[in-house]
C-alpha cells in the first residue's frame, strides 16, 4: 500500500481545498493518507462555537483572533473574493471543504493535530472536532519517512 503524508500549515482557503481534495483523491486510489495539521492549519480542526475552556487571558485573545472552523477560512489572495469563490465552486457543484473534510476521515484518512501548535497557540482538544490524533513533530516525520509523497501546503 502507497502511504501519502500531507502537513496542513496553511489554514487558507484555497490551499486548504487543496489539501483535502488530494486526501481525498489519494485515499480513494487506495492510499494510506496522514495529514499533519500544525500552526494556522489547526485552525481547519476548529470547532465552529465557542467552547467553553480554561485557558490564560494571552490564550484567549490569541484564540478569539483566528478562525474558527473551515468554513471561516478566507482566500490567501484577494481575501475580499472569498464568498465569491465559495458560490462559484457550488454553482460547479464542487464539494466544500468541511464535506471534504468529513469525507477524507470518513474514508480512512488519519488527521492529526500537532501538539506543540495547539500549546503554542492556546488550542485545547475539547475546542477541535472529533476523530483527531494527537501528535508531535516525530510522529509526522515517522509517517513521511515511510511515505512516497509528502507534500507541505
Amino acid at each position: 500500500m502507497t502511504k501519502n503524508a500531507i502537513i496542513m500549515f496553511s489554514g487558507d482557503f484555497d490551499k486548504a481545498m487543496a489539501g483535502m481534495i488530494i486526501a481525498n483523491g489519494a485515499a480513494a486510489m487506495g492510499n494510506e493518507v496522514t495529514v499533519f495539521f500544525t500552526f494556522w492549519g489547526l485552525n481547519l480542526l476548529r470547532k465552529p462555537g465557542k467552547v467553553k475552556v480554561k485557558k490564560t487571558t494571552m490564550d484567549a485573545m490569541f484564540g478569539s483572533m483566528m478562525p474558527r472552523g473551515p468554513e471561516k477560512a478566507k482566500l490567501s489572495k484577494m481575501t475580499w473574493a472569498t464568498g465569491q469563490m465559495k458560490k462559484t465552486m457550488k454553482r460547479k457543484h464542487v464539494q466544500e471543504i468541511t464535506e471534504l473534510m468529513t469525507q477524507a476521515q470518513a474514508m480512512g484518512v488519519k488527521f492529526i493535530a500537532c501538539t506543540m501548535s495547539m500549546d503554542v497557540m492556546g488550542i485545547q482538544k475539547e475546542e477541535l472536532i472529533d476523530g483527531l490524533e494527537f501528535a508531535g513533530v516525530a510522529t509526522y516525520i515517522g509517517t513521511a519517512d515511510e511515505s512516497t509523497i509528502t507534500l507541505f501546503i
